[in-house]
């Protein structure tokens, strides 16, 4: 296996290690934001806010997908860092082999289901004027979830060994290649929202192949042939273990924000939903410090703890969370002053379609709105650090039961009770981070109670190695 996939993370500099590791998983999800933000971007400026409409309230569902994807990789990340913390490469191999193996049984089945049931979700979720838009932008990228899964997949396996460079290469080339596609469906061909989508799914494939491409010639742990395409029945288990409840989380998450959507329809119509879809893309680039050093976090403290070196995994977390607050509070304070301008970028100031009324409103509304979820920024880079720290432990049901009770008990009814409040709209942008702040506060009792200090998953990982051990000595 060649070491240039694997960084040690146990020795030197934790900030130095979370900077080096984050910045390439930052720039990645950063471009993953652009091109999604492209989407929303030409479609709203050749399709005015009915467009943007489309693309916000088939994101969402997008996202939904991308969520259950990214929760199931987790489960990877975090197996492969402890393996390799611990020294057990042959191991590592099946690992590897296992979680390709069943993100290409997944992305099947997922695909299957999600063609069916995409039709209800966009029916309570878009507004009518925005519908057949919706749904065309929606099935064409559910067929191409295949991709996703198997990006998502190289990722996971990336990370989990420390390296975060070659999945930037690999989303880079997506980036490229969707915006000069967006160009062309949306901007000469006039496809609209199902020319996004096709630039998505194109853009998408063709990364994924190159990546495959490109590990199978680099003597990478796994060489993508489908012989080599098989589950180990135990590390299946391990990893559905650890990442189902993340998944399954980050899924509820997800579903809430769907809610919110269907809320806004109901309260403003197309105003409501135009700012739900505005801002969900104006907000997946605000919280990207937070998430990719929760990435990091999580790939580094693994790492350490499968080393049998919780100290230096707790200052892991909390040196993530001050690099975090540094970057996070100055794109607050910019989205404070900006919002107005980041809304018109994309959706433009004239509203094609529509009377000057409701486009003025859609503006003024989505920049509303956007201003009050920007508080967010600020509570996510504490709560997602010290999270980070649960999941490195394996402790991801933890983090099931507090994405589940922040989204139905807290989100969805602080939303609704300010939504009917003289706030409107607006009201329901700081349900979000009222919904953190009520997270964070379960994250710093968890830290406290030193929980993440003994894993049930990192002390099977040392006991099979002490086993290896003593057979490779007799």
């Amino acid at each position: 296996m060649s070491a240039k996939f694997q960084r040690d993370m146990t020795q030197g500099s934790v900030a130095r290690h979370l900077i080096l590791f984050s910045m390439p998983f930052l720039a990645a999800n950063l471009l993953q934001a652009l091109y999604n933000m492209a989407d929303m971007f030409f479609v709203g400026r050749y399709n005015g806010p009915v467009g943007a409409s489309a693309v916000g309230a088939g994101g969402q569902i997008n996202n939904m997908m991308l969520q259950l994807i990214s929760g199931l990789a987790i489960g990877g990340t975090v197996l492969i860092a402890q393996l390799i913390g611990a020294k057990q490469i042959d191991q590592l191999r099946k690992t590897v082999g296992t979680v390709f193996t069943l993100y290409c049984v997944m992305a099947f089945s997922l695909t299957a289901v999600m063609l069916v049931v995409n039709p209800f979700l966009v029916r309570l979720m878009a507004d009518a004027a925005a519908y057949d838009a919706t749904l065309e932008y929606v099935q064409i990228c559910t067929g191409g979830l295949f991709f996703i899964f198997g990006y998502n997949a190289v990722s996971a396996v990336l990370r989990g060994m420390g390296d975060s460079k070659h999945p930037l290469m690999f989303v880079l080339v997506a980036v490229v290649l969707n915006i000069g596609l967006d160009y062309v469906f949306c901007g000469w061909m006039h496809m609209g929202a199902k020319g996004a989508a096709w630039a998505t799914v194109v853009a998408q494939g063709v990364s994924f192949l190159l990546a495959a491409i490109f590990l199978r010639r680099s003597d990478f742990v796994f060489d993508f042939r489908p012989k080599s395409l098989r589950i180990d029945r135990k590390i299946a288990l391990q990893l559905l273990r650890i990442g189902f409840p993340s998944s399954l989380g980050a899924t509820a998450v997800a579903l809430s924000f769907m809610t919110l959507t269907g809320m806004a329809k109901s309260i403003r119509g197309l105003v409501g939903t135009t700012a739900l879809s505005v801002t969900s893309k104006a907000n997946s680039v605000g919280i990207l410090p937070a998430v990719a050093m929760q990435a990091s976090v999580s790939s580094m403290a693994g790492q350490n703890l499968g080393a049998g070196m919780p100290k230096r995994a707790l200052r892991t977390s909390v040196t993530g969370i001050g690099i975090t607050l540094a970057i996070t509070l100055v794109v607050f304070i910019l989205m404070q002053i900006f919002a107005d301008h980041v809304v018109a970028f994309f959706i433009g100031s004239g509203g094609q379609g529509l009377d000057v009324n409701t486009a003025q409103a859609c503006l003024e509304e989505s920049a509303a709105y956007l201003r009050a979820v920007s508080w967010d920024y600020l509570v996510v880079s504490i709560g997602f650090n010290i999270s980070a720290l649960a999941i490195s432990a394996g402790h991801t049901t933890y983090n099931l039961v507090v994405g589940l009770a922040g989204s139905i008990l807290v989100r969805v009814p602080v939303a609704y009770l300010l939504a009917s409040s003289s706030l409107g709209l607006q009201g329901m942008g700081y349900a979000v981070p009222i919904t953190t702040m009520v997270a964070m506060l379960s994250h710093l009792v968890y830290l406290g109670s030193g929980r993440w200090k003994h894993s049930k998953i990192i002390q099977r990982v040392a006991a099979e190695g002490s086993a290896r051990q003593e057979l490779e000595k007799t």
